[in-house]
């Protein structure tokens, strides 16, 4: 079970607070965003790597943010893809702030205004989507909050940098691949571009996407060693972040 033998002692204090809180209720634990617009993006560039995740159980997701962290990881993308999973996330951000400090913690999957308006109002310090939705590029303006959208051609990019959005995800990448980003940056190469989908933790595959211009790469379940999470094998998890974030490091010189 994901959810038994947390192998993080997770203090008193946050074990009596997040215990009692109701499921139904939890999402009433409001946090404003830990790092502003500036900070985030910094600590993206910084990094050149973002871990995707999810998953239902709130333990198994603090375990694997705690693991990246220690990896070395300093911004995490928790996805919005399950049932209550604003609930996940307001534990795993009341997690983060006590035992993660230097983490960004912020949400992907969202495609509308209500749902990023939900996380943010839970602290999250960055909203990622598949897809480009203006009324969530000018809520996140109004907050000062990055809003990464998915976008698929020249042009969509284009838009989303008219309406605010300092970096754009291109998505999914291994339907578009390397060339398209160097293509793109040809004639933009003010843009900032998160490559997500068909990124692997393997230096050929990171060399060519960096190689063409990317800013930082979005890596899911490729980046979580197999079993790794069902087997909480937290330490193989932190050595996978520690190798990518070294490798693309290297790459970028």
């Amino acid at each position: 079970d994901g959810c038994k033998g947390n192998h993080i002692e997770v203090q008193q204090s946050y074990n009596n607070e997040a215990s009692s809180v109701p499921a139904h209720t939890v999402c009433n634990l409001l946090f404003m965003a830990r790092y502003d617009k500036l900070q985030v993006m910094t600590k993206m560039a910084a990094s050149g790597m973002i871990p995707v995740f999810y998953h239902p159980c709130q333990e198994t997701a603090c375990q694997v943010i705690q693991a990246c962290y220690d990896g070395g990881v300093r911004v995490f993308e928790f996805t919005n893809r399950g049932d209550f999973a604003h609930e996940v996330f307001a534990h795993c951000m009341q997690y983060v702030q006590e035992h993660c400090p230097d983490m960004a913690l912020g949400v992907g999957s969202v495609v509308d205004s209500p749902t990023a308006a939900l996380y943010i109002q839970m602290g999250a310090c960055f909203v990622v989507g598949p897809l480009l939705n203006a009324d969530v590029a000018r809520l996140c303006n109004r907050r000062q909050i990055p809003y990464i959208p998915g976008c698929g051609s020249v042009s969509e990019i284009g838009t989303a940098q008219e309406l605010g959005c300092e970096i754009t995800k291109v998505f999914p990448g291994d339907v578009y691949g390397p060339a398209f980003v160097k293509g793109m940056m040809a004639p933009c190469p003010w843009s900032r571009i998160m490559v997500t989908g068909g990124v692997a933790p393997e230096e050929e595959n990171l060399r060519g996407w960096f190689q063409a211009g990317a800013f930082c790469v979005g890596i899911g379940s490729k980046l979580f060693p197999k079993g790794s999470v069902e087997k909480q094998d937290w330490d193989a998890i932190s050595t996978r972040c520690r190798e990518v974030l070294s490798c693309i490091a290297r790459i970028r010189g």
